[in-house]
This record gives structure tokens, sequence and C-alpha cells, in this order.
């Protein structure tokens, strides 16, 4: 029996989070193994990151099933119906979503209930959605919001954003900070409670 836990991760972008965690495993930090990525855009960073860590990688695109059927709501349920059956071939014990800009259906997440683990760049119930970021930035400048944050959660279903908290940490927006400044500080705080988070569950299941 495989004590180590097995990590699937699914990327969309460059793979600066997915980076951490292939980090955190290789140095013990995690007692787990990232055994498969995978991406829905061509070309990005992340497959490059899964392939210098010797890590196999494919590339799902919902583009190729939306020419398949006839609806979108068709394209998505196939779509969903092939990226669980690809995650689910390397036995995850869970299935991180590391900037996964895909909204998944119960399709997918009905086959792994309470293992999808996402990472947000807001703090539970404010900025949900794809421009966290940049909502939080305007708001510092119109009204003076002082702080956004970083939380880890668990998708249980459709909603944004919005599942069981794994864990949360305040980000200060400083009076010296520009947009760029402040998502680099968020940045920083998203590889460390990324790691931290998925170390929780990990215990959790021991």
């Amino acid at each position: 029996m495989e004590l180590t836990t097995r990590l699937v991760v699914l990327a969309s972008g460059t793979g600066t989070n997915l980076q951490a965690i292939i980090d955190a495993c290789s140095t013990g930090r995690l007692d787990a193994r990232v055994v498969h990525v995978i991406t829905n855009r061509r070309g990005v960073r992340a497959a490059d990151r899964a392939e210098l860590a010797g890590v196999s990688h494919q590339c799902l695109l919902l583009d190729e099933f939306r020419q398949q059927v006839e609806t979108p709501a068709e394209a998505r349920r196939s779509y969903d119906v092939a990226l669980a059956a690809a995650v689910a071939s390397h036995r995850p014990d869970l299935v991180i979503l590391a900037g996964w800009m895909h909204l998944l259906s119960p399709v997918f997440l009905d086959v792994f209930p309470g293992r999808v683990v996402n990472l947000h760049p807001a703090l539970p119930g404010t900025y949900p959605g794809a421009h966290a970021i940049d909502d939080a930035w305007a708001d510092h400048l119109r009204q003076g919001l002082d702080h956004t944050g970083v939380m880890v959660h668990l998708v249980p279903d459709e909603g944004v954003d919005n599942g069981p908290v794994v864990l949360s940490e305040r980000v200060d927006i400083l009076d010296t900070d520009t947009r760029e400044s402040l998502e680099q500080r968020i940045h920083e705080v998203e590889h460390r409670i990324f790691v931290d988070a998925i170390d929780q569950l990990i215990r959790n299941r021991e």
C-alpha cells in the first residue's frame, strides 16, 4: 500500500503554485508526490515545469469537445467526463487546482468528493471569480480598501470560490503598493499557504 499522498494537479497558466508544490514534495515538506499534471491550454509554462520535474502531463482542450457536440452544455459535460477519467486513472488522493481556469461541474466533482482543493487570491466571501486581485485593487483606489487575502478551500459543488475553507491569510494593501507589487506579495503568500493547506489535508487523512 502506497503511503505517500498522490496529487494530481490541474493548471492553466505559468504554474508557479504547481512549482511550489513540486518543490515541497521534493524537499519532504509535503509527504506527497505529484503523479500527473493536466493543463487546458497549449504551451503553458505549467507543462514545462512538470516536464522539468519528471512528472507526466497532458493537455485537454475544451475547444476540441465543442467541435464534437451541438451545445455548450454538452461540450462541458463531455469535457468533464473525460477530465475525470484522466484524473482518476492516476489514482489521486487529492486533486489540486493550481490556477485552473475552468469551472468544474458535478460530473467531475462527484467523482472526487471532498478531495478537490482550490487556491483563490481573496479572503472567504470576497471577490469570487477570475479577477479577484483586480477587483480588490479597484476597491483600494475607489474606497481605500486596506487589505485583501488568500484562501485555500475545498470544492464541493459548482459554487464559485465558496467551498469549505482549509486556510486563509490576510494580505495588507500598503500605501506604497502598485497593482503589480500587490500581486507579487499575494503570490508569495499563495505559494506558502497552498503548501500548508495541502499538508493539513494530508495529516487529516492519516
